[in-house]
């Protein structure tokens, strides 16, 4: 790398240039030494006294120069330019001096041409010290040009002034001579130039590759042909606990794990396993990664891959962090959060992988636990203390595990327990006698003393041939079985339950099937008024006639569209139909419409009425809704004001089934109702019990007080109705007294009819007075 005249040297390469010009103190001494020695010799011989100034002049620059050199060494490496550049002019000045005294001792011994032993020590003095002049002072090419012209210019000089041809021939090629010694320099300049750069950048690379190195998160060694360290980072040190990465170098892998061994934080058998998968990818070329555990706790991935240069590469890193994470994630895919029990998918697969291995001629059984009224727990005392009950039953049914024995948090307050082995019946049914037993108590939640009461139901079913999911849903099936008994008790699937449930599943297939194609049809319970005994209003019920199965009744087809989520299109169908019948009845003759308890979950109930009423052109006083006090239970904010907004279309509002609620007296106050219909619980044995004469009196009297209308439901005897004209006087009757329901054209007919009771009740009133 040539370095131009015009270029300046970089800081970093001239201030160690001019450091090499004080280097060498010593061989300076001995050059001067050997000049002086020469040059006093000549003065001996000739006894010319320009000789002995010589050789003064120089012992004096010659001692200032080594004071120099000696002076410099003790003082701090040179740390800016400015300093190397006063540093190098001391330099050339002194060098300056000792080569003009040189130099005049060549021009005198030549030119007095008296002795020629003069001559020659002078020519061997300017021969040696050009030779030095490049190997000494290339690191200032200042120097360099001032020692070769205060040096030979003299001697040549001295040579041209002789005057023969000869000698001024000498003198003149001294100048090539010169330009010689002068590129010499600079050839070494420029080599050393070189040099340092290429080391400069080496150096470079070593720190760069070195910190590279040593920042890695993970530790790395590079192994030579013989299979020993050539190569180590720091954290390769820290995590097999050395002082530094210097105390791997020439150990062996077989080494390197032996320490784990040592220190009894790996087996043997793994290490011999580990030594030979990492020698097996470096001596294959393949990539492959290895995960070790330790007794500690601790976990490290190693890496082995082939180098360049028959060189191996194995990196390993502390992934105990991220193997705990992937363990946790592993565990969270598996286990409740809550409770720390199998989850719903892990469960199914560990009860699969059990049916599926083992005798398949043993029996097995699951039983699907269920909390009884959890809900309520939530609504009244929060989800914290219902997570609390759960944990609890979750610790009472953990108890139970056992080999062969799985249990899991199935989801919500429902438990799974599968049993892979049954003896018989009666081994299953002292199983769940056991825990039944041991759920049952009290327990603190937060302060709150709650009483754990659950039900369940089992299933018994050979391994062979069994799934899991039909097992799953015969133990629900007996579990719905037990909470239809009374609950905090457990049933044994049986196959008539599974019989049942198809069935059901059955009917509510042809049930949505009817609701979509408009199967269903509308009837109408006759509503009398008890002055007149004329209709004044009916009750819109629905049918639905099964084509296998006949006439199905309401409390077995509302239930199930409630529970298939299609109730609210019935309720649709039942207002459209109601509206447009009834507007083609006689104007004092209205329509009753029960709605669902679910209708009102939506507040799209009041477009549907706004709906049904504008579609028909019925007028609006001539519909009423029922309203069940189930309705209100839910929500009865919301519920007040989708009942108010229906209100305010001008409909009129009843309350269905008044007295079977939980508080029935609320409603008559805080609700815009129009009328009261009360229940034919009251009603059942009026005729001879005092105290319900007087309950149901008092009810219908409360009602009047309040404005409103009394509909008394279930009258079914002449006796009853004779009671209620006396002594009750509500202002409506309705029961099958007045024969069952009609259809839409049954009530058209009969809406002018005058009841024949009216007759006799007349007749009955006379006799009393008379």
């Amino acid at each position: 790398m040539a370095v131009s005249k015009k270029t300046e040297l970089p800081d970093d390469v001239y201030i160690p240039f001019v450091e090499t010009l004080f280097r060498d103190r010593f061989t300076l001494a001995i050059g001067l030494a050997a000049q002086s020695v020469l040059i006093t010799l000549v003065w001996t011989k000739t006894g010319d006294p320009a000789y002995l100034a010589v050789v003064l002049s120089l012992l004096g620059v010659g001692l200032l120069r080594v004071l120099d050199m000696r002076k410099f060494a003790t003082l701090p490496p040179l740390a800016t330019r400015e300093q190397a550049r006063k540093r190098e002019n001391r330099y050339i000045v002194l060098g300056a001096m000792h080569g003009a005294v040189l130099g005049m001792f060549c021009l005198i011994a030549i030119t007095s041409a008296t002795d020629n032993f003069s001559e020659t020590a002078a020519v061997c003095i300017a021969l040696a010290t050009a030779l030095g002049i490049a190997g000494r002072n290339y690191g200032s090419p200042r120097m360099v040009i001032t020692l070769i012209v205060a040096l030979t210019c003299p001697m040549a000089l001295g040579f041209i002034l002789r005057g023969d041809f000869y000698h001024v021939t000498l003198g003149l090629l001294s100048t090539p001579f010169l330009l010689a010694v002068h590129r010499y320099a600079h050839t070494i300049r420029d080599a050393l130039f070189s040099a340092i750069s290429a080391e400069k950048r080496a150096n470079n690379i070593a720190e760069r590759f070195n910190r590279a190195l040593n920042t890695m998160s993970h530790g790395l060694v590079m192994l030579g042909p013989d299979g020993r360290v050539v190569v180590a980072n720091a954290e390769a040190a820290h995590l097999m606990s050395l002082k530094g990465a210097d105390a791997l170098l020439g150990r062996s892998v077989h080494s390197l794990l032996m320490r784990g061994v040592a220190g009894r934080m790996l087996t043997a058998k793994d290490c011999f396993y580990v030594e030979a998968q990492l020698t097996r990818a470096l001596r294959e070329g393949r990539d492959r990664k290895i995960l070790v555990g330790f007794s500690n706790g601790q976990h490290f991935e190693f890496s082995a891959r082939e180098g360049s240069q028959e060189l191996g590469v194995i990196t390993f890193e502390d992934v105990t962090a991220r193997v705990e994470a992937e363990e946790k994630i592993r565990f969270m895919a598996r286990f409740d959060s809550l409770t720390g029990l199998a989850n719903r998918a892990y469960f199914h697969e560990t009860v699969c992988e059990s049916i599926a291995t083992g005798d398949q001629n043993r029996l097995c059984g699951l039983a699907a636990f269920d909390l009884d009224d959890f809900k309520s727990v939530n609504d009244t005392l929060g989800h914290p203390i219902g997570d609390g009950l759960i944990y609890a039953v979750a610790e009472r049914l953990a108890a139970f595990s056992a080999p062969g024995v799985s249990i899991s948090r199935f989801g919500g307050d429902e438990f799974m327990v599968f049993f892979d082995r049954i003896e018989d019946e009666t081994h299953l049914v002292s199983l769940m006698d056991a825990i039944f037993a041991g759920l049952q108590g009290e327990i603190d939640v937060a302060g709150h003393c709650l009483r754990i009461q659950a039900s369940a139901g089992v299933v018994l079913s050979p391994v062979a041939g069994t799934h899991v999911d039909e097992m799953i849903v015969k133990a629900d099936l007996a579990l719905y079985e037990a909470k239809d008994l009374g609950k905090n008790n457990w049933r044994l699937f049986e196959t008539a339950m599974d019989e049942a449930f198809r069935d059901k599943q059955l009917l509510k297939a042809d049930l949505r099937a009817a609701v979509e194609a408009g199967g269903l049809r509308v009837v109408y319970q006759p509503i009398v008024s008890m002055s007149t005994m004329r209709i004044a209003s009916c009750e819109a019920l629905c049918r639905w006639d099964h084509p296998e199965l006949g006439p199905v009744s309401p409390a077995v087809f509302i239930p199930l569209a409630e529970e298939m989520g299609i109730v609210s299109d019935i309720s649709t169908f039942m207002l459209q139909t109601a509206c447009g019948e009834c507007v083609h009845w006689p104007d004092q003759t209205s329509v009753s419409v029960n709605l669902s308890a679910k209708d009102f979950r939506n507040r799209d109930v009041v477009e549907k009425v706004r709906d049904a009423l504008a579609l028909s052109g019925l007028a609006p006083h001539r519909l009423e809704i029922e309203v069940t006090e189930t309705a209100l239970l839910d929500d009865k904010s919301a519920t007040s004001d989708l009942i108010r907004e229906i209100k305010a279309l001008g409909v009129k509002i009843a309350l269905d089934d008044f007295g079977t609620g939980y508080s029935s007296l609320s409603y008559l106050h805080k609700l815009p109702l129009d009328k009261v219909k009360i229940d034919r619980s009251f009603l059942m044995d009026v005729t001879g019990n005092s105290r319900s004469l007087k309950l149901l009196k008092g009810v219908v009297d409360m009602s009047r007080q309040l404005g409103l209308n009394v509909t008394v439901e279930g009258v079914e005897t002449f006796d009853q109705l004779k009671i209620l004209s006396k002594q009750i006087h509500p202002d409506l009757l309705q029961g099958f007294l007045f024969g069952s329901a009609l259809s839409a054209s049954g009530i058209k007919t009969m809406s002018n009819t005058i009841w024949p009771f009216a007759d006799k009740m007349k007749a009955s009133k006379r006799l009393v007075e008379g």
